[in-house]
C-alpha cells in the first residue's frame, strides 16, 4: 500500500476556492495578488490566508455556499482516485484550502478519499465570514501532516507519494518517496521527480513508478 496526498486547489482541482469566494465579495484583485505572492514563496502561507480571509469578512451564507458549489476537479481525477483506491492505496487530500469546497467537488463526481486534512473559515451567527481562517494546515506544513498520515496508516514515507503545485506542497514534495508536480511553480520545479500536466499523465508517471498496475 501506497499513501498518495494531493494538493487541491490548483492540482487536484482547477478552481481556487479563495478566488471564488473574492469574486463573491468583490475583492477579486487584492485576493489574486496575495495568493500569487503566496504561490511563488514571496510570503508564508499563513499570512497570505489570514489576509485573504480578512478581505472576505462579511460574505453572506448565500455567497459562500455559491462559491463552494463551483469548486470543481480536473477531469480524470475521480477515475484516478478510484483506481489508487481499488488498488488498496490510501488517498488524501492535505490543502491549504477549505474543507466545504474539497467535500463539495468530491460529492459532485461521487467519488471519495480516504482522509481530508484542510482549513475552514468560520462563519458567526448570522451565516456570514467573520474574517477569521482556522484549521491545522495555516501554521502547520504538509511535511508534517503527510508523516502524521503515513505514520497513522502504517506507511513509510518512502511508500508516500505527493502531488502539488505551489510554494506551500514544497514540504511534502521534499519528503515523499515520489514527489509529482502538476504545471508546478517556477519555486517548486526543482524538487520534483517528475512533471505533469494532467491526470492522465500522472496517472501514467503512478504506472511507471509501480504505485498502478498498468493499463
Amino acid at each position: 500500500m501506497s499513501l498518495i496526498a494531493f494538493d487541491f486547489d490548483g492540482t487536484l482541482s482547477d478552481s481556487e476556492m479563495t478566488v471564488l469566494l473574492a469574486e463573491r465579495a468583490g475583492v477579486t484583485d487584492e485576493v489574486a495578488e496575495i495568493t500569487e505572492r503566496a504561490m511563488n514563496d514571496e510570503m508564508s502561507y499563513a499570512e497570505s490566508l489570514y489576509r485573504r480571509a480578512e478581505l472576505l469578512e462579511g460574505l453572506p451564507e448565500e455567497d459562500i455556499a455559491d462559491a463552494f458549489d463551483a469548486v470543481r476537479i480536473r477531469p480524470g481525477a475521480a477515475r484516478l482516485i478510484r483506481r489508487l483506491r481499488d488498488e488498496g492505496h490510501h488517498v488524501a487530500v492535505l490543502t491549504g484550502g477549505f474543507e466545504r469546497g474539497v467535500e463539495a467537488a468530491l460529492e459532485r463526481e461521487g467519488v471519495a478519499v480516504d482522509t481530508i486534512v484542510a482549513n475552514r473559515l468560520p462563519t458567526g451567527a448570522d451565516g456570514a465570514l467573520t474574517g477569521a481562517a482556522e484549521g491545522p494546515l495555516i501554521e502547520g506544513t504538509k511535511d508534517d501532516a503527510l508523516a502524521d498520515l503515513a505514520a497513522e496508516v502504517g506507511v513509510s514515507m518512502a511508500d508516500a507519494v505527493a502531488v502539488g503545485d505551489g510554494a506551500n506542497d514544497l514540504p511534502m514534495l521534499e519528503v515523499a518517496g515520489l514527489a509529482v508536480g502538476f504545471v508546478p511553480k517556477s519555486a517548486v520545479r526543482p524538487v520534483c521527480d517528475a512533471v505533469v500536466a494532467s491526470m492522465y499523465r500522472l496517472g501514467k508517471v503512478l504506472e511507471a513508478h509501480g504505485v498502478l498496475a498498468a493499463e
